[in-house]
């Protein structure tokens, strides 16, 4: 990554992650959701960094619920998926998929990744291949799917496949063990996997974050992002990777492992 940006994340909440990136030319810093409004300030506070704006990921209230905070404190401009302004509110710009959004000289790329919520969308800093992804792709996993359709969530796991493999994903939860156990059973033949799922235990061991991941990995090993393999649809059905997404959806959200 180059010097002249930074991202510094941090845990708040129960198990979620909050992230600030900071241009250290023009001195701006985006506050990436707002998941604990007092932690975030805090945070910035600490390296003498001035929040100017908040880019959120979609309208759940750990990721949009502290915004008028920060806003009072910081007088931020927020910025969000135009498709959920009624539900997150006093956006100072509603963005869509293709739009561009700067920090600084930087400029990050908004992607449509519906399927969480309807209007869900993360941030691809294009010149770093780092990419914000919210709540839509975990490590080894993917979010509940709330408000979309299977088809539209695996045409937005499919436009997260087609960044560089090198691309880093920060998401916004450290579910990633829970989501190796679900991936084991929906994989149990994959030696990558294994290997992952035996690296995420010791990191998790030693308290440390599994946040954030590498696209490259994630595309062997995460079931939801394996929906379109031959072998994955033939153990889990479906006539068409969303349907077998699907599939692995349902099961995820019953699995008791």
């Amino acid at each position: 990554m180059s010097t002249d940006i930074a991202i510094h994340q941090f845990p708040c909440l129960q198990d979620n992650y909050g992230f600030l990136v900071h241009d250290l030319e023009s001195k701006e810093t985006a506050c990436v959701d707002t998941p604990d409004a007092a932690e975030c300030l805090a945070q910035a506070e600490k390296r003498d960094w001035k929040i100017t704006q908040i880019w959120n990921t979609h309208w759940h209230p750990d990721h949009a619920g502290g915004n008028d905070a920060v806003r009072a404190a910081t007088g931020c401009k927020i910025i969000g998926p135009q498709a959920e302004a009624d539900k997150i509110g006093h956006l100072d710009r509603g963005v869509r998929d293709g739009n561009l959004v700067k920090l600084g000289q930087h400029t990050a790329q908004v992607l449509d990744v519906g399927g969480h919520t309807g209007g869900h969308i993360a941030y691809n800093l294009i010149d770093y291949e780092v990419t914000f992804v919210g709540d839509a792709l975990f490590a080894l996993g993917c979010g509940r799917m709330f408000e979309g359709t299977p088809e539209q969530f695996w045409n937005s796991l499919s436009k997260l496949k087609k960044l560089p493999e090198e691309t880093l994903m920060f998401c916004a939860h450290e579910y990633t063990q829970a989501n190796a156990a679900f991936a084991l059973h929906a994989d149990p033949d994959n030696e990558v996997l294994q290997e992952y799922a035996q690296w995420i235990e010791e990191k998790r061991k030693e308290g440390a974050p599994t946040v954030p991941f590498g696209l490259e990995r994630e595309l062997e090993t995460n079931p939801f992002l394996r929906a379109d393999d031959p072998d994955m649809m033939a153990r889990w059905g479906g006539n068409a990777p969303h349907e077998t997404f699907a599939a692995l959806r349902a099961a995820k959200d019953a699995f008791k492992g």
